[in-house]
């Protein structure tokens, strides 16, 4: 078993499956300036198990694609909108971020939280531009710095884990280079890290450790989890997911 399907067997049970919460999902759908009368087509890529799905299909009309490349999560995901009173629509395709088989400028709304570290945040937001009509919006949650400088273990330990992290205004310029105007950012707060993530990742680690501990990776994973939960109980001034909201122009 490799490590991406380990870590969808860590996660398959959790509310989330990174930093986020309802309240961000609807403060990115304010600062998109979106009116929520109208009909869209959105794709919500990488997914996970829906929560910010089932948000954005509670406030929005139209039809809502949820992609995400593993199945087992979007089998969760029916689960969760089993009678939920939706405005919107929801489909789910199995597919790879970085290989979609959409249309082009298909969609009025491209939407990710916390999932385009897995294919770089500058390769994402490019690609996924393709699928954008014009005036489209683009709504996306990245690991970012919140400051211009930061402890050296700190440091470290996340340009291994993501060398791609950098400053909010690196990340707008990136955006603005590739075509969008960014309508507005913030930054998530500190509950969406540990009530809404890190407090139910700590719980899922016995059940995954007692089903998958005689997998030295699995082991390697928890350590790797507890690790970044103590570092971001240390240095959570230093950096945080920045959500940004854009415009395709």
């Amino acid at each position: 078993m490799n490590e991406m399907e380990l870590m969808m067997h860590l996660h398959l049970n959790n509310n989330r499956q990174g930093p986020g919460d309802e309240n961000a999902t609807k403060l990115a759908l304010q600062l998109a300036q979106i009116d929520t009368t109208q009909p869209f087509r959105v794709a919500d890529i990488g997914c996970g198990t829906g929560a910010q799905t089932v948000t954005l299909a509670k406030l929005l009309k139209g039809e809502i694609i949820a992609v995400d490349i593993f199945d087992t999560f979007l089998q969760k995901m029916k689960e969760r909108i089993y009678r939920q009173n939706l405005q919107a629509n929801i489909s789910m395709l199995a597919a790879s971020m970085d290989d979609l088989p959409f249309q082009k400028e298909e969609f009025d709304i491209i939407w990710s939280e916390g999932a385009v570290y897995n294919i770089g945040f500058r390769k994402g937001i490019t690609y996924w531009k393709n699928f954008l009509k014009k005036g489209g919006i683009l709504a996306v949650s990245e690991l970012s710095w919140i400051t211009n400088s930061r402890p050296k273990p700190l440091e470290d330990f996340w340009l291994n884990e993501y060398p791609e992290i950098s400053t909010a205004s690196e990340k707008i310029k990136v955006l603005e280079d590739a075509g969008y105007k960014v309508l507005g950012h913030f930054i998530l707060p500190e509950n969406c890290w540990t009530e809404n993530y890190y407090i139910p990742l700590l719980k899922s680690h016995d059940n995954f450790i007692r089903k998958f501990g005689h997998i030295s990776l699995a082991h390697k994973i928890v350590e790797t989890d507890r690790q970044e939960m103590e570092f971001y109980s240390k240095y959570k001034e230093y950096y945080s997911y920045g959500f940004y909201i854009a415009r395709k122009i």
